[in-house]
Parts: structure tokens; sequence; C-alpha cells
């Protein structure tokens, strides 16, 4: 994840490509209920404005991610997968009756996907980019964007040329990265991942 950049555009062409290339991420039901609400230049103030006020900035650790020239809002629309799963080819499966049939929530779980998607399209570009909650502001963010509340809003994407230069790690970078053996189980939940064969 990058958060320095440089304040040179991204082609809108450019962006255009990687949100192509996120769209063929998974999609449950090819309901594809994910949104991305692009802020671009000077238009992303309004979404810095809300959710780090010029007051935070002066110790603000990470003073080149305001430099993004791209941010994009993440969100993902339960009622298209309740949508979806009523008509025809679908309904059999009951989902179609509301979020509370679904056993996982696919419309975060496939915007995930496509944000995923996106990232390592961006990476591929060279590009950087940066994954974030937006937990200040969330409110005004929407408010200013004409967000419906219908829609959750997962986090926000800066994108942009990464800066030259050393990149100062996040805080969680010098966290142990769990080995495959401490994830996989074999079989079962109680089963431990065989050290060979």
């Amino acid at each position: 994840m990058v958060r320095d950049f440089r304040d040179e555009p991204v082609d809108a062409a450019l962006l255009e490509r990687l949100v192509d290339l996120a769209a063929r991420a998974p999609s449950a039901g090819k309901a594809q209920g994910w949104h991305l609400v692009a802020l671009r230049g000077a238009r992303t103030a309004r979404f810095w404005d809300a959710t780090l006020p010029a007051e935070r900035r002066a110790t603000f650790a990470w003073p080149g991610l305001l430099r993004a020239p791209v941010v994009l809002l993440a969100l993902a629309d339960p009622d298209a997968y309740v949508a979806r799963y009523a008509e025809p080819d679908k309904a059999a499966t009951g989902l179609g009756e509301g979020t509370e049939a679904w056993p996982a929530p696919y419309w975060t779980i496939d915007a995930g996907f496509a944000v995923m998607s996106l990232l390592l399209a961006a990476h591929a570009e060279g590009l950087g980019a940066l994954f974030f909650a937006v937990s200040r502001g969330a409110d005004e963010v929407r408010d200013a964007l004409g967000i419906p509340a219908r829609l959750e809003l997962l986090g926000a994407i800066a994108l942009g040329w990464p800066a030259e230069g050393p990149r100062r790690a996040g805080a969680s970078a010098g966290r142990r990265r769990r080995a495959a053996r401490e994830i996989l189980r074999d079989g079962a939940w109680d089963a431990g991942w065989p050290a060979s064969g």
C-alpha cells in the first residue's frame, strides 16, 4: 500500500481501464452490486475536508497521502443482490426475499473482490494505491456526495503515481505474516496442516 503520492494526474482512460478489469471480479449471480464514486484533482479536497479537518493535518503521519490525485469511494449495494436473486432463474434459492435470507453478505464480499482486483491492476500499471477505512466524517462525505443510505461505504482507495524515494512503512508492517500451515486446516477445523505430504 502506498501512502505518499506525486500530484501528477491519472489519465481518465487508465482509470476506466482499471475499473473495467475490476468489473471482471467474481460476482454472485453476476449481480455486480458495487459502485465507485471517483473524486479527482481538486474534488478530492471535499473528501479530505470531511475526513481529515485542517486542524488535524499538521500532525497527520502521511501528508503525501493528501496528494493522491484520485480518491475512490467503494460502495456495496445489498438491494442489487436481493433483486437479482428474485429473478426467475434464481428465485428458488429464496435469497430474493431479503438481505436476512443470505448466509453471508455477498454484496460486501463481491465489492471486496472488485476492490482487490482494482488494487492489483493499479499496481501492474505502476500506480500506487491505498485502501483505507472512512471512519471519521463518513456521514459528511455521504451527504456531500449524495450517497444513498442503502449503500454500504466499504472504504476509500487513494490512487496515483507513487512519490520517489524511500517509503515509510505503516504501523502494522512489522507484524509477522501468518504461515500457510497456520491458516490451512486439513479436512476439519480441529485438524492441523501436515508438515509434508
